[in-house]
């Protein structure tokens, strides 16, 4: 069974400086049918203005991961970790016991458009970490880019999930067979997709239960996140 979370139908926060849709419950935006997925638990789409963004501020027991669309995200944390992280590359800070962190844009010009994902640990209390890689690019295939234990040289998350980036060319597809007792999540970052021969267009979402295999047939050239998650 695919479900598609249609991108005008998510909750929108609209704060001058930010534009930050959400796919899930967050902040003064709530719908019961939508409070997350599996262990899913945020993805929001951020637009940043120049010169601005998230101030110093508090996190615990979350992976929280950040996939930029466009632009640059300046991070700095109490771990003493500062970083600019691009188009190209994945971060992930695993908050454990307690972080805190701030986020900018730090162009003069240009805005910042990125993905925060936040995936529910297996743990609680875990001690923080601090991880960003560059993804090894490659078209018309699922690239690993975050899993439980490094596979592929991805980044740690601390939960049952395997996290891929694909960038499509037009009139090319790539297939997903699930193992047992899987579901998946499919977001469109940009182009045009079908999913099993359901249309996807920029900003979708889709849930996936109950299906062995998946087909991705990109109808114009495309860039997504697939999670792929434990059942429980």
């Amino acid at each position: 069974m695919i479900e598609i979370r249609k991108s005008q139908d998510r909750g929108r926060g609209q704060h001058g400086w930010l534009t930050s849709l959400h796919t899930f419950s967050f902040a003064d935006y709530y719908d019961p049918k939508f409070m997350g997925f599996g262990t899913l638990r945020v993805i929001n789409e951020d637009t940043v203005q120049a010169g601005k963004g998230f101030g110093r501020h508090a996190h615990d027991d979350m992976e929280i991961i950040s996939y930029v669309v466009e632009g640059s995200l300046e991070h700095k944390d109490s771990m003493g970790t500062g970083s600019i992280v691009k188009p190209g590359e994945i971060q992930i800070m695993s908050a454990g016991k307690g972080i805190e962190h701030s986020e900018f844009n730090p162009s003069k010009t240009d805005p910042l458009h990125f993905l925060q994902i936040w995936i529910i640990p297996e743990k609680t209390g875990l001690k923080p970490i601090y991880q960003q890689k560059t993804i090894k690019k490659s078209t018309n295939s699922f690239i690993l880019i975050g899993s439980r234990d490094e596979k592929e040289g991805s980044v740690t998350i601390h939960q049952d999930v395997n996290l891929y980036a694909a960038y499509l060319t037009k009139n090319h597809s790539i297939d997903y067979s699930f193992k047992d007792h899987r579901i998946g999540w499919v977001q469109l970052i940009k182009g045009k997709v079908s999913l099993n021969g359901q249309e996807l267009v920029y900003g979708d979402g889709a849930s996936i239960q109950n299906e062995k295999t998946i087909q991705i047939q990109c109808i114009e050239e495309a860039e997504l996140l697939f999670f792929d998650l434990g059942a429980s």
